[in-house]
């Protein structure tokens, strides 16, 4: 039987990556002052950048942040001037200091699951800024535990169901990035709730989830979709 669900935080509980993706437009109007930002070679590079840095950053604003510097001073051969460099100091301060916007529903369909099966936060990121958002967030109080941790892959959820003394499969997690949220738990033996969120970091969409995984998970649409599609893997799980 499931008896623990978890939760992801950003873009599943509160708004997030629209920030980001202000930032990144932000960011490429800054740096088309010095090159050609008409093809994708930008992004890529930016892209790159935060993939080879995330093992010395982590993920977050912060990492973002010194992506960004870095990437800028690269595709401007040391042209860019310290002002516009300024600049992008002060856009990922303003990603730190964004509103926490709940997603419609979403407290609601917590606290119905919550009625049924203890309920536990995990999200990854800064752990100051996630500290921030969960404050703000207004919900801290629904979760049984709430889990700020630097990577979700399969070490990360094998410890929090050790720390809980569960098994994989009485285990689902919920979440809008499959290779964060739902991948890592399907391959230990638990279950997944996969809620898309309109706009996904390109790395996040990286993941090795094939038709042989289907019957571990469902798609939902909207938060009130939550509650229901538990109760189904639930049955699925105790059959």
């Amino acid at each position: 039987m499931l008896k623990l669900i978890g939760f992801d935080g950003d873009d599943t509980l509160w708004h997030s990556e629209g920030y980001y993706r202000q930032a990144s437009a932000r960011f490429t109007e800054i740096v088309a002052h010095y090159v050609d930002v008409g093809d994708s070679h930008v992004q890529a590079s930016m892209l790159a950048t935060e993939k080879r840095n995330l093992k010395l950053f982590g993920y977050g604003a912060k990492g973002m942040t010194l992506s960004m510097v870095e990437t800028a001073i690269a595709i401007t051969e040391g042209r860019i001037c310290a002002t516009d460099i300024h600049q992008l100091v002060e856009i990922g301060k303003t990603i730190l200091q964004h509103p926490v916007e709940l997603l419609p529903g979403i407290r609601d369909a917590v606290a119905a699951v919550a009625e049924h099966h203890d309920v536990v936060l995990i999200t990854k990121g800064d752990l100051f800024h996630q500290e921030k958002k969960v404050a703000q967030s207004g919900m801290a109080d629904v979760f049984h535990r709430i889990e700020i941790v630097s990577e979700k892959d399969t070490a990360t959820y094998r410890r929090v169901l050790d720390e809980f003394s569960l098994e994989p499969a009485q285990f689902a997690m919920v979440g809008n990035s499959l290779r964060s949220d739902i991948e890592p738990v399907i391959r230990l033996g638990g279950w997944g709730v996969h809620m898309p969120y309109h706009v996904t970091w390109a790395h996040e969409l990286e993941n090795g989830l094939g038709e042989a995984d289907a019957p571990r998970m469902l798609t939902v649409d909207e938060p009130s979709a939550i509650p229901a599609a538990i109760a189904q893997l639930a049955q699925r799980a105790a059959s």
